[in-house]
């Protein structure tokens, strides 16, 4: 169970790292070749910035000059990708206190309920990563191919990969978290609830050769003093 929980930590830490790199990358877009005129430049597109490069290895980024003239679509996709990465520092937390293998968070039951916590917010910021990632790659598809779109066309960037790639991730990991709830919870009923009393008795048999007061193992039975059948003599306590 803890190697699983350790992979789980894992894969959704990698997805994490994967998320953040796509986050802060210039090249979700990037200007398609076939339908470039000048082929020795090439322009691409982040979030945050526009870039632009040369054959020549020079590249030179602006960052946007106003959130109010942006796309609506890129507007989105960074408030999912920006909510993608919080809920990720959240579940890395919450993973390390809900950890069998860690001593913090109290016992099974409790480290279950926030092992299943980091599980959702890992599942939660795959699921805000791999929507804006989606939803970049339908716009750009989209004007690809539609032949009425005169201007310059785009295509998919790696970022959108690397994100693909992490939102997968993220989202493995808050399963198998997820699934460490119930195996918590067995345990703990276990424990509290499964605890069985066994009461061991010793079995008197008298064999033959031998005195009805012997046993089989040489000792004496106990004395029987619950029966109500014992006579005293009158001058028992003179």
């Amino acid at each position: 169970m803890s190697c699983r929980e350790i992979v789980a930590l894992l894969s959704g830490i990698i997805g994490l790292g994967a998320i953040i790199g796509a986050t802060v990358s210039n090249e979700w877009k990037s200007t398609s070749r076939a339908s470039s005129v000048i082929t020795a430049t090439w322009v691409f597109q982040g979030l945050w910035m526009n870039c632009a490069g040369n054959a020549l290895g020079a590249v030179h980024c602006r960052q946007h000059h106003t959130i109010f003239k942006l796309d609506g679509y890129i507007q989105v996709c960074r408030g999912l990708m920006i909510s993608a990465v919080c809920l990720g520092f959240f579940a890395t937390a919450c993973a390390l206190l809900g950890m069998k293998c860690t001593k913090v968070g109290g016992n099974d039951r409790i480290k279950a309920r926030i092992a299943c916590c980091a599980g959702l917010q890992f599942f939660a910021s795959g699921l805000c990563s791999l929507s804006a990632c989606s939803l970049y790659a339908h716009r750009i598809t989209s004007e690809f191919f539609d032949p009425m779109f005169m201007a310059q066309k785009y295509e998919l960037g790696a970022a959108l990969f690397i994100g693909w790639a992490g939102s997968a991730l993220c989202i493995l990991g808050g399963i198998v978290f997820f699934l460490s709830l119930s195996d918590g919870f067995n345990k703990s009923q276990t424990n509290t609830n499964g605890r069985r009393y066994v009461y061991h008795t010793t079995s008197y048999a008298s064999s033959p050769g031998k005195s009805k007061n012997s046993t089989a193992n040489g000792r004496k039975p106990p004395k029987d003093y619950s029966s109500t059948s014992l006579q005293f003599d009158k001058n028992a306590y003179v």
